[in-house]
């Protein structure tokens, strides 16, 4: 996957402030909310690229596992 682009977006102080409850609802950050509508909108209006990756996973990433003595991590082998 390519790096993703940056955009600079100004919005209404009031259309932001109904992302951001919108957002915190669906328990995404407001740059998320706006990717998911986006995608949503291209998806609708039969424009979605064939070739976009998928949207990040949400959430915490996995815990790393645990040595035997339960202290710190621990590097599998190579």
């Amino acid at each position: 996957m390519g790096e993703r682009k940056a955009v600079l977006l100004r919005l209404d102080p009031a259309v932001h402030d109904a992302l951001a409850r919108w957002a915190a609802d669906d328990l995404r950050s407001v740059n998320a909310q706006i990717e998911v509508v986006l995608r949503d909108a291209l998806k609708k209006a039969g424009r979605a690229p064939k070739d976009a990756a998928p949207l990040p996973k949400r959430g915490r990433p996995p815990a790393q596992p645990r040595s035997p003595s339960g202290k710190g991590h621990h590097r599998l082998p190579e």
